[in-house]
């Protein structure tokens, strides 16, 4: 993995047609289907991530990525986690539409939003973040580059180009496709402490980006007390349908957040009781949000993360 600019990357040729292939290739041979991608309302196209952990079969599938498309152009939303995912994301765009993709908009750092962005940067989009993601993205720069060639495979790995955004986001801004606006807002630290979101006001789609999980359990990156606080902020959206990080392509709006809320408040309440009865953290992250485990999938993979993170947090309150 290396680093680079975008503006150097758009004097790159786009990674050749074999790499998008490959990714169809080695999901089928995983016994998957690969990606595709369905129009949720007019104009709006999400691709439903592998409820999984990534691996090189998948090669990073695993997020929720969509774009919207304008009278004169197109935003995508997240770009995917590598560059065949990020490569079979533009080839769905050009499948539909020939307008150019004006804006790649990214919701946080995590890997499977960000690792196609040299992709886009390559066909000539203007990168969006929140303003705290250069410096996120860049801190975990080297934690990235050695669990993404353990996770993608060292050849995978080393194709991405760790690409941060031309511009950047603190409060809200609005973009004009073309006869279609879409908002973007920067939240404070929640999942992570640089999401952002996006709302078609067209079709009233938002797209939360982690900020809402269905299906997979939500991951906490940031800070379980502000995700917390955001909920209601989050519910007090004027959507009718959200496109979440990770989960199914739509679900009705704000019933989507319920299973995430209900999560992140028995893990707080169960840190919570553990603290105060001197329950040490190896001990907590074993019990805490275990009544659970039967409404997510992947729960083993990331609840004990998310009860130590959650309980180095609580413990000063």
């Amino acid at each position: 993995m290396i680093w680079t600019s975008p503006s150097t990357l758009r004097r790159l040729p786009a990674a050749l047609l074999a790499s998008m292939l490959f990714l169809s290739a080695a999901l089928s041979a995983a016994g998957e289907s690969a990606p595709g991608y369905k129009e949720i309302a007019p104009g709006i196209h999400v691709r439903a991530g592998l409820v999984a952990e990534t691996t090189p079969d998948n090669h990073g599938a695993i997020a929720n990525l969509g774009f919207i498309v304008g009278a004169d152009s197109v935003a995508m939303i997240d770009s995917g986690g590598s560059v065949a995912d990020g490569e079979a994301a533009l080839a769905a765009i050009r499948a539909v539409t020939d307008k150019p993709v004006r804006y790649l908009i990214n919701t946080h750092m995590h890997p499977d939003h960000v690792f196609g962005n040299q992709v886009f940067a390559a066909a000539g989009a203007t990168i969006i973040g929140h303003a705290k993601l250069p410096a996120a993205l860049g801190a975990r720069a080297e934690h990235y580059r050695s669990s993404m060639r353990e996770q993608l495979g060292p050849e995978a790995a080393e194709a991405v180009a760790v690409t941060l955004p031309d511009e950047t986001v603190a409060d809200t801004r609005r973009l004009d496709l073309g006869g279609r606006v879409i908002e973007l807002r920067a939240w404070p630290t929640a999942h992570t402490d640089n999401d952002l979101t996006v709302f078609d006001e067209q079709t009233r789609t938002l797209f939360a980006g982690d900020l809402v999980f269905m299906a997979h359990v939500p991951v906490l990156d940031g800070s379980l007390k502000g995700w917390l606080a955001r909920i209601a902020d989050l519910r007090d959206l004027p959507a009718e349908r959200v496109v979440p990080g990770h989960g199914p392509v739509s679900a009705p709006w704000p019933q989507a957040l319920e299973a995430e809320t209900a999560y992140l408040e028995a893990l707080a309440a169960d840190l919570r009781a553990a603290i105060a009865a001197g329950v040490p953290l190896a001990e907590a992250v074993e019990t805490a949000g275990a009544g659970e485990v039967d409404r997510w999938e992947v729960f083993d993979a990331f609840n004990a993360r998310n009860a130590t993170a959650g309980f180095a947090e609580l413990e000063w309150e």
